[in-house]
């Protein structure tokens, strides 16, 4: 009885803790940036920050406190996400691929 209750522990322990790592290695680093909006679209906000002006995309599921105007000044969160990874060829990788094919085709 004692053997099973400890059996359970272990597993209970178990899945929390790869539960509470498999959540944090999933998160992105959270960005920032300040400024009076110079344009706003259902798609995007432009915001000058300096001499630049950073356009921000923003969807449906955007958390909005407000409805952003011209003029206003906002601070915008933001993530850095990849929307396509294309990965080159380098020297040496078509080298080694070319020999493989030649391999293959004999």
């Amino acid at each position: 009885m004692k053997n099973r209750k400890s059996l359970w522990a272990v597993a209970i322990c178990s899945a929390a803790l790869m539960s509470t790592v498999t959540l944090t290695a999933a998160d992105a680093k959270t960005y920032q940036v300040t400024g009076p909006v110079l344009e706003v679209t259902p798609t995007t906000i432009t915001v000058q920050k300096g001499d630049d002006k950073w356009q921000i995309a923003r969807d449906k599921s955007t958390k909005m406190s407000g409805e952003p105007k011209v003029g206003a000044k906002v601070t915008i969160y933001y993530r850095m996400v990849a929307t396509e990874v294309e990965v080159k060829a380098t020297d040496g990788a078509s080298k080694a691929d070319g020999d493989l094919q030649k391999n293959v085709t004999k």
